[in-house]
This record gives C-alpha cells, sequence and structure tokens, in this order.
C-alpha cells in the first residue's frame, strides 16, 4: 500500500461542531481554496450528509473535476475515496475526530496518484500542502462559526 501523508491540528470546538463544517460541502469554496465549486450528487437521508460529492478545484497550473465517495462514523471519522478524474488515478484520506478536555484534535490522513509521472517525494509535499491548508482553512472556519454547535454549516 502507498504512503500515506498525516497531519494533526487542535480545534476549539467539538467533534460535533468540527465534523459539522466538514460535511458541509456546499461552503467548502469559502474556505478551502482550492474548491471552486462542490455539489452533493447522493446523501444518505438516514444522516444528513452526503456520500458522493462532485468537486471543481483550480489550484493554479492544476484544474481538476473530481467525485468522490464518503463513508461516515458519526462525528469521530469520514474516510473518501476517488470514483471519478480527469488528472488523478486515486485520492483517498481521512479526518479522524478525537474530543479533548478542551477542543478535539483532527487528524487528516492522505494518499494521492496523478496520472501524470511524478516523483513520490513530489507527492508527500503536494499532499502535505494539501492537508496543512485544509486543516488551517477547517480551524479558521470552525472557530468563526457563530453560535457554535447550534449553527448550522449549511446555512453559513
Amino acid at each position: 500500500m502507498a504512503e500515506r501523508t498525516r497531519s494533526t491540528i487542535t480545534i476549539d470546538a467539538t467533534p460535533a461542531e468540527v465534523m459539522t463544517v466538514i460535511a458541509g460541502f456546499a461552503k467548502y469554496p469559502d474556505w478551502t481554496g482550492e474548491v471552486k465549486e462542490a455539489e452533493v450528487l447522493e446523501e444518505d437521508e438516514a444522516i444528513g450528509r452526503g456520500t458522493r460529492v462532485r468537486f471543481l478545484l483550480d489550484a493554479g497550473a492544476i484544474k481538476d473535476e473530481h467525485v468522490l465517495a464518503y463513508t461516515w462514523d458519526g462525528d469521530t471519522e469520514v474516510r473518501w475515496t476517488l470514483v471519478t478524474s480527469q488528472m488523478l488515478k486515486s485520492l483517498d484520506g481521512s479526518y479522524s475526530l478525537r474530543p479533548l478536555a478542551t477542543g478535539t484534535e483532527v487528524t487528516y490522513e492522505l494518499r494521492v496518484d496523478v496520472k501524470i509521472p511524478m516523483l513520490g517525494m513530489i507527492k508527500r509535499k503536494a499532499e502535505k500542502v494539501i492537508i496543512d491548508r485544509a486543516l488551517s482553512g477547517l480551524k479558521k472556519r470552525v472557530e468563526q462559526r457563530p453560535g457554535g454547535a447550534a449553527a448550522s454549516d449549511k446555512t453559513l
């Protein structure tokens, strides 16, 4: 199995508050930077979360449209895997949340493989940049949400 890149951050919020932002795909363009569009194609109505989501990315030299399939484990973990993409062979990742005495520890793991040849070291560096930006954006988004747990990210 290919190596995964992993990073962890602490967010001053409950796991439920963090997962609400992660599950709020429509708002990704507001806080992720590279995501220009996010559209939920399929949703698990029992949990009210997307299970298949289309993304349009624009990261300068890299532009891509891809669909990811999501699997949710309450407010503790979400995993995704690539369904279709123009530029990627694989995109597998997860957010794992662990409650702390104050806040939530969020661990993001990612493995990306592109269709064009690329050195493993360069891929790991790109994964690290993606993870660091995502965790930083997630932390900022969650901690600035008005109303905390009572506010739904779908309406922000």
